[in-house]
C-alpha cells in the first residue's frame, strides 16, 4: 500500500540547528496520525515540510508516492488548518470558505455551492452570511476546517488547531474532529504538544524529541510500553524506576516505567513507604509516597479509602505492569 505521506531520512537544518534530524515515517491512507512532542522537538517543522512551507536539507518527502521536494505549496494535494484560524475578517463565512476555490478560478455558483456543503459537514449550515468576529472560538475553528476541506485535499494538516480553545470546547472539538475524519476517510496529520489530544484522537502517534522520532505506535503502545524515559515522562504521568531498584525487583539493570494507576496499597506489596501528600484531581486522587528508593506517585479513585499523610503504606503492583525501557533517556 502506498503511504499517504512518506519521509525517507528527512532532515531540516537551520544553520547549526538540526530542527529535523534524519526522520523516516509512513502515514497510512485514511489514518489519523499525530505528531506529539514539546516545543522545539521538530514536529511542526515536519508538518511544514509536508505542506511545502519548508524544504528538506536532506532526504525525500512523498505524498501518495509522488516526491514533493521541489513542488510548491499551492500545487501539493494538502491543506492546513492553523491554530490562529487565519480567517479573513473582511469576508463573511461563506466567502472565507470559498476563497481557495476562487483563487483556483472556480465559478461563483459552483464555489458557493461547495462552500455550503463544506459548512454543512462541520455543522455550520446557515452561518454563511456572518463575519468571523460574530462567531465563537469553536465556530471559527470549524470555519477554518471547512475552508480546508472544500479544496478536497488528499491529506489534511492540522497545526495545533485546538490550542486556543478552552478545556471544555477543546474536548468537544476533539470528538468532532475524530468523527469527521472517520466519516470522510481522509488522512489527517495532526501536530500537538498535548498528549491527551494525541492519545484520544490518533490511530497512531509519533513522539518527537530533539528533531527525532523517539517512538511511534498506537496510543495504547505509547502509553503502556514507553520505549525511553522521555516518552514515559512526556506521555502521561509515570514513575520512572532507576536501574538499582529495577535490578532488585527483576534481576535486570534497566530503567522501568510504572504508571501511578497500576499501584495499589496492599499488605503484599513490593515497597514500603510513607504518604507525604494528597492531591484531589476530580475522579482520582494522587498520593506522593516516599520510599527508601525514592518518591513514587500513586493514583487512587476518589471514592477509595485514603491513608492520612504520615501513614506507612506498602505499595503493590503486578509484575506485568512494570515496563522495562530501552535506555535511560
Amino acid at each position: 500500500m502506498t503511504a499517504a505521506v512518506s519521509f525517507q531520512n528527512v532532515s531540516r537544518h537551520f544553520g547549526t540547528v538540526r530542527a529535523v534530524d534524519d526522520v523516516s515515517l509512513d502515514v497510512r491512507p485514511g489514518e489519523f496520525f499525530a505528531m506529539l512532542g514539546p516545543s522545539g522537538s521538530g514536529k511542526t517543522t515536519c508538518l511544514r515540510l509536508i505542506a511545502g512551507f519548508e524544504r528538506p536539507t536532506g532526504g525525500t518527502v512523498s505524498i501518495f508516492g509522488e516526491r514533493m521536494d521541489t513542488v510548491p505549496p499551492y500545487r501539493r494535494p494538502v491543506n492546513t488548518v492553523f491554530q490562529d484560524y487565519a480567517l479573513f475578517p473582511h469576508l463573511d463565512v461563506l466567502g472565507n470558505v470559498a476563497y481557495g476555490l476562487m483563487v483556483k478560478g472556480v465559478n461563483r455558483a459552483t464555489r458557493e455551492a461547495r462552500a455550503r456543503e463544506a459548512l454543512a459537514l462541520v455543522r455550520l449550515d446557515g452561518f454563511g452570511a456572518r463575519r468571523p468576529a460574530q462567531l465563537s472560538g469553536g465556530q471559527r475553528q470549524r470555519v477554518a476546517l471547512a475552508r480546508a476541506l472544500v479544496n478536497e485535499p488528499k491529506v489534511l494538516l492540522l497545526d495545533e488547531p485546538l490550542g486556543a480553545l478552552d478545556l471544555k470546547l477543546r474536548e468537544s472539538m476533539q470528538e468532532e474532529l475524530k468523527l469527521l475524519q472517520r466519516s470522510l476517510g481522509l488522512t489527517f496529520v495532526f501536530v500537538t504538544h498535548d498528549q491527551g489530544e494525541a492519545l484520544s484522537m490518533a490511530d497512531r502517534v509519533a513522539v518527537f524529541n530533539e528533531g527525532r522520532i523517539v517512538q511511534a505506535g498506537t496510543p495504547e503502545e505509547i502509553y503502556e510500553r514507553p520505549a525511553t524515559r522521555f516518552v514515559a515522562d512526556f506521555v502521561g504521568s509515570s514513575n520512572v524506576l532507576a536501574p538499582p531498584l529495577v535490578e532488585s525487583l527483576t534481576g535486570q539493570h534497566r530503567f522501568a516505567s510504572l504508571r501511578p494507576e497500576k499501584i495499589v496499597l496492599s499488605g503484599a506489596g513490593a515497597i514500603a513507604g510513607e504518604v507525604r501528600s494528597h492531591a484531589f484531581l476530580g475522579a482520582t486522587r494522587r498520593l506522593l509516597v516516599q520510599t527508601p528508593q525514592g518518591a513514587l506517585h500513586v493514583t487512587l479513585p476518589s471514592g477509595a479509602a485514603l491513608p492520612p499523610v504520615g501513614t506507612s503504606v506498602t505499595l503493590h503492583w503486578s509484575p506485568a505492569d512494570l515496563h522495562l525501557m530501552e535506555d535511560a533517556r
